[in-house]
């Protein structure tokens, strides 16, 4: 008998292994087993087929050891896997390796998963009162503190307690703990501890639905009958949330699971609180933020005969192992975050949804006041369900969006912060009212530029072509491409007589602006550089849901779903930033960022406020956002898509090629574009060198295809796969770096 299996590497196709005798009516698919491969000892793999055929003449290693007495990935696990690795042309190992938490892939470097345990302490049985009182007849500190573990056992009607229990009490010290201990008046032991919240009561029922988002719920059942993906095109603050609870509800009636994703970390951690009222402790969460025990004890509760009924989280979550799947839900579904960027497989986790809908038998639900441009074509043609609901809820008026011209006002000598007047004017009335404030800026650290005003020099990293951006707190220049940092020089180290002088403003220096401009006022910043640690937008969201922060400063993961009751006002700095990307979704990105930021004004009673600052008011595009007017702004899109041949109705593969050597990145680029147009022709676009063409020491250069949809995946994939064959035969393009990013973002 034979193994075909996936090794957690980047190599593409399976491995072929012998099964020895023993193992032989224990193997399955889905089931780890460890491999020899390699100078290294040992991998994990998963094994996904048996079969008596062997290929070639060489030699076939055995299996070292099997794993699993039963399967840790599903049937439709493998078939999703298999689907990810063909459409985004990656890896099945990239795939395997991103699916699995680490704790679950063992290897001579790496420890995997262990049991979390826990001491716990009972009072010895065999000391009577008496006994007690002569053990500690002189030491009042060890009486106080076992008279205070037998009062908690009592409360809470146990027989143990742990150490961290014992820590919170009267005359604990570790000293005074060790004498009881060592008087044996109180023995320990270990327990095993799950990392999972255990038996969190649900302490709220579904809220009754308005007329209009009872509509929109019929209205998606009615789709479910003969589509299986549904667009919901809410406007901001309508209500799609409590929709969606509505529609888990009747998936539990059901006995099935749902898959509720959402594109950032801050958004599991305002919704969990709020998911968790309805359901309990049927929910898990899993994302990044958890660490990787805890993902792996997550993974075996799915297994179990007693899996989480609704899993909340970002994009990974799609790996997880359902067996019961009924409901997708991809909440925000316009969202850029959903793309995997780095490293492979760079999959679009709402189009692997639809997919993993299609392979469970399940809806999908896409829900957006903004909806990605390819996605509301497809319901426009038929191919989604397409129901929208456009009053919010409580029908409480929209945001007032009103446009400052920064150009105008500088020139006037109107503006004399980065705030115009008029948006220091509504934050004092919010304030006064004991409201709050969002100020909206998507460009984190203290200043993006850095020059020399005699010379115009200006900072770069030395791994990428990319200038530096200054970080204050850290006194830095940070490159936001590969995280290298370097201290600011004292003076120009290119002419040395000029002073640097800081220009442009990021979130580092607005929070520092605006808290100078409202002394009585508190304010945080929430980007990347405040968000590290494991509770950290846990923290900086309560404080500001909690009022402790009345004017709250950040980048784009501010504008995405989070809702807040006070917030009456939004400013909206640097807007044209958003807009003047050389890039052809720069104006759809923009038009949702903004609409977004501005949706988080006025949720609650009260009309809001929203201050958008640009320096160029007659953009056709703030018309579209100042009148809300999705539909307007989607017809003059997708015009100009099809003038230019863009996705809906194209598709683009880029392919990019990377080499330390910038000439042979150069000659290579150009003799893969030579292949490929063969047999593309004007398909083929390129070699271009990108804006920062160097990133971590490497040069990059790209090409881009423009594939109509009369070809098929498989018939692309075969056509870019001869020609890199064919390039890397040649000896210089051995060590190319060349990866393909399928419907990249």
């Amino acid at each position: 008998m034979y193994a075909d299996v996936i090794l957690p590497l980047p190599l593409s196709g399976l491995f072929t292994y012998s099964v020895p005798t023993p193992m032989q009516d224990k193997i399955g698919r889905g089931v780890r087993v460890t491999v020899p491969f390699g100078s290294r000892k040992y991998y994990t793999a998963i094994v996904t087929r048996l079969h008596q055929q062997k290929s070639g003449n060489f030699v076939i290693k055995d299996i070292h050891s099997l794993i699993d007495a039963t399967p840790v990935v599903t049937e439709q696990q493998l078939e999703l896997w298999k689907w990810i690795s063909f459409y985004y042309m990656s890896a099945q190992g990239d795939v395997f390796k991103a699916a699995f938490p680490s704790p679950m892939l063992p290897s001579d470097l790496q420890r995997g998963y262990f049991q979390k345990s826990e001491e716990q302490f009972r009072v010895n049985p065999a000391f009577d009162n008496d006994a007690i009182s002569t053990a500690i007849k002189r030491a009042p500190k060890q009486q106080l503190l076992l008279d205070e573990i037998i009062w908690f056992l009592t409360e809470n009607e146990r027989d143990s307690i742990s150490r961290k229990e014992i820590k919170e009490l009267n005359g604990y010290s570790p000293v005074v703990l060790g004498g009881l201990i060592k008087k044996k008046l109180l023995f320990s032991f270990t327990v095993e501890k799950s990392r999972l919240q255990q038996e969190i009561a649900s302490c709220r029922s579904s809220y009754p639905l308005s007329e209009a988002q009872q509509k929109a719920i019929d209205a998606i059942l009615q789709c479910f009958t003969d589509k299986q993906t549904v667009l919901l095109h809410g406007v901001t603050s309508s209500g799609k949330t409590e929709i969606y609870i509505h529609l888990i509800l009747q998936q539990l009636g059901k006995g099935k699971q749902t898959l509720y994703l959402l594109p950032e970390i801050a958004l599991t951690t305002q919704l969990t609180q709020r998911l968790r009222e309805v359901f309990g402790d049927k929910i898990g969460i899993y994302h990044s933020g958890i660490d990787d025990q805890e993902r792996t004890e997550i993974w075996q509760k799915m297994l179990s005969g007693t899996p989480y009924e609704i899993i909340l989280g970002v994009r990974s979550s799609l790996f997880l192992p359902f067996r019961r799947l009924g409901l997708v839900i991809v909440d925000e579904e316009h969202e850029s975050s959903y793309k995997q960027q780095e490293p492979s497989p760079r999959y679009h986790a709402r189009d692997t949804a639809i997919m993993l809908a299609h392979i469970s038998g399940a809806k999908i639900l896409l829900g957006s006041a903004t909806p990605s441009i390819e996605s509301y074509y497809n319901a426009q043609k038929g191919k989604y369900g397409l129901v929208t609901l456009d009053e919010r809820f409580g029908k409480i008026e929209p945001p007032r969006i009103r446009l400052q011209n920064t150009k105008d006002l500088r020139r006037r000598r109107k503006m004399k912060t980065v705030l115009v007047p008029a948006l220091i004017e509504e934050i004092d009335k919010a304030l006064e009212n004991g409201e709050q404030v969002i100020l909206f800026r998507n460009r984190r650290g203290f200043a993006p530029v850095v020059e020399c005003i005699a010379c115009a020099w200006t900072p770069k990293c030395n791994h990428c072509d990319v200038t530096l951006t200054y970080h204050k707190k850290a006194n830095r220049l940070v490159c936001h491409y590969c995280n290298a940092s370097y201290p600011l020089p004292s003076e120009c180290p290119s002419c040395h007589e000029g002073a640097l002088k800081l220009f442009g403003t990021g979130t580092e220096q607005l929070e520092e602006e605006v808290a100078q401009l409202f002394p009585g006022a508190v304010v945080a910043r929430m980007d990347s550089d405040t968000t590290h640690g494991k509770d950290s937008f846990e923290r900086i969201i309560n404080d500001f849901q909690e009022n402790r922060i009345q004017i709250l400063v950040g980048t784009q993961m501010l504008s995405k779903g989070v809702d807040f009751g006070n917030v009456r006002v939004v400013g909206i700095i640097a807007a044209d930033s958003l807009l003047n990307y050389p890039d052809f979704r720069s104006h759809e990105r923009g038009f949702q960022l903004i609409t977004q930021a501005a949706g988080r004004a006025g949720r609650r009673e009260k009309q809001g406020t929203v201050i958008i600052q640009t320096a160029d008011p007659e953009q056709p595009i703030y018309r579209f956002i100042t009148h809300t007017d999705y539909e307007g702004f989607y017809q003059s899109q997708i015009e100009e898509r099809k003038l230019f041949k863009y996705p809906p109705f194209t598709r683009l593969i880029s392919i990019v090629i990377k080499h330390k050597d910038e000439e042979k990145t150069e000659s290579a680029a150009a003799s893969l574009s030579q292949l490929l147009k063969q047999s593309l022709g004007d398909r083929v676009l390129g070699p271009n060198k990108p804006i920062i063409s160097r990133i971590q020491q490497l040069h990059i250069r790209e090409i881009l295809l423009k594939i109509d949809h009369a070809y098929s995946p498989g018939q692309v994939r075969e056509v870019i796969q001869s020609a890199e064959n064919r390039l890397r035969s040649h000896a210089n393009f051995k060590q190319l770096l060349i990866y393909y990013n399928v419907d990249g973002i």
